[in-house]
């Protein structure tokens, strides 16, 4: 099968969306299918061998930019572009100059839903020139409804079915301001019916999303996470018997994600509740407009007399990562957003590293299906200090939830498992537009 997948690069984060992204066109690679793996926006980063294309870049995140902003950028010759759309311009520029806070995004995340209508129709344009010249794919996967906009152009241009994957989203639409949120949930529910069908990344965001954006239910499918587990192998074994417990989070440093939940459990658990001297260790991207809230946190754990039990590790590759989930005892992520990924749950459960999650979002169904962890009634702090104290107590226990993860994990998200399930959902399409199914072809009709 021939496969277009687009990928949404986010400037120098290692995000989630795009590591899922480059795991599935690999595993599908590696069965002998013909994927290309095209990022948008910036080159994307990620921890394992880079699938993605790395010589073009479409909607080139500093053109953009531009043409939102400069009207003259609009107008500018192609070959002109070219001196900004290169990949190592973009790199080099995105940690400085491309801001992904949407409180700063309103107005060009609505441009650029406008599709051809809007400032970026060149950018549209010239995805569309590459398109011509590329073989014909069997299937387009765009990388988010925030981009549903180009469905529409590809369609025109190749006449192929059109899947959006869903993948956590509406924590950036929450955070547009008004009136800028309202006007993109608009535009994205009215171009609903230019997709063929839809790829939640989980049971929960199948619903939620279903209902978010109006999507009719008999048009989501689900495909759960998978994660590469070859070198993700536990290490209990291998931690000194007189090392202190060691409580870790693992993912981006910033509000939605709860860090200073997690801080503040901690402090009860030391404070009031007997842990003995332990470790709090961190680690995940921190941009530069959340450094504010990692000191609030750093403080929180000052006033509790703890800040030397606290370590920020910072943004790890691979390796780095792996070692530091094999010396936790727990992880615990307790954030306010109703995750729809939690694709770290995985990784921790992997190495064999029991976790515990407020009971929302993904987190019951992943929870649920592997059986290496604890759901918590909530994100808030003496919550999450209960469940957490829950397992230190009784070790026996945290090490049944430590084999269980092994073993879910193993059972239920593998990379391998994600791949045959996005290439069902692929054949459908493709067999029902062979077999002329009218279902999948009111799309197309519409589109014409």
């Amino acid at each position: 099968m021939k496969i277009l997948s687009i990928t949404a690069g986010a400037a120098e984060m290692y995000c989630g969306s795009c590591l899922r992204d480059n795991a599935l066109a690999a595993a599908l690679l590696a069965r002998g299918h013909q994927v290309t793996l095209l990022p948008l926006y910036t080159p994307t980063v990620t921890d394992e061998p880079n699938m993605s294309s790395g010589r073009r870049v479409f909607l080139g995140g500093i053109s953009v930019y531009l043409q939102q902003h400069v009207a003259l950028f609009r107008h500018t010759p192609w070959l002109v572009d070219r001196l900004w759309d290169a990949p190592g311009v973009i790199k080099r520029f995105a940690a400085r100059s491309i801001d992904v806070d949407p409180r700063m995004l309103g107005a060009l995340t609505v441009s650029t839903l406008k599709g051809e209508g809007g400032y970026q129709r060149k950018e549209i344009a010239k995805l569309l020139a590459w398109l011509a010249d590329e073989p014909r794919p069997d299937v387009v996967n765009l990388p988010n409804s925030m981009l549903i906009a180009l469905a529409t152009p590809i369609r025109r241009a190749i006449d192929k079915p059109i899947v959006v994957t869903l993948q956590g989203e509406d924590l950036f639409l929450d955070g547009l301001p008004d009136p800028f949120r309202e006007q993109a949930l608009t535009l994205i529910r009215e171009r609903v019916k230019d997709v063929d069908l839809f790829v939640s990344v989980s049971e929960y965001y199948a619903a939620f999303m279903s209902e978010y954006l109006g999507i009719p239910a008999s048009r989501i499918r689900t495909v759960p996470l998978g994660v590469n587990v070859n070198d993700f192998q536990p290490a209990l074994q291998l931690r000194p018997p007189d090392r202190p417990h060691t409580i870790g989070y693992f993912a981006r440093i910033a509000p939605e994600k709860g860090l200073q939940n997690l801080a503040e459990a901690y402090c009860r658990l030391r404070t009031e509740r007997g842990l003995p001297a332990s470790r709090l260790a961190a680690a995940g991207y921190l941009s530069k407009s959340d450094r504010a809230y990692l000191a609030t946190v750093e403080r929180t754990l000052a006033d509790c007399g703890l800040a030397d039990e606290f370590e920020y590790r910072g943004t790890v590759d691979r390796v780095t990562k792996i070692r530091f989930l094999q010396d936790l005892d727990v992880l615990s992520v307790p954030s306010p957003y109703h995750e729809p990924k939690g694709l770290y749950l995985l990784e921790a459960m992997a190495c064999g590293v029991p976790v515990v999650q407020p009971n929302h979002g993904a987190f019951p169904e992943m929870i649920g299906r592997t059986g290496g962890g604890l759901l918590a009634a909530s994100e808030r702090p003496a919550d999450i200090a209960d469940a957490i104290q829950e397992l230190w107590q009784d070790r026996e226990r945290a090490a049944a939830l430590s084999q269980r993860g092994v073993h879910g994990v193993r059972a239920h998200y593998t990379i391998d498992l994600m791949a045959e399930r996005t290439l069902s959902v692929y054949r459908e399409l493709v067999e029902s537009r062979a077999a002329g199914d009218p279902s999948h072809q009111t799309v197309s009709v519409a589109s014409r």
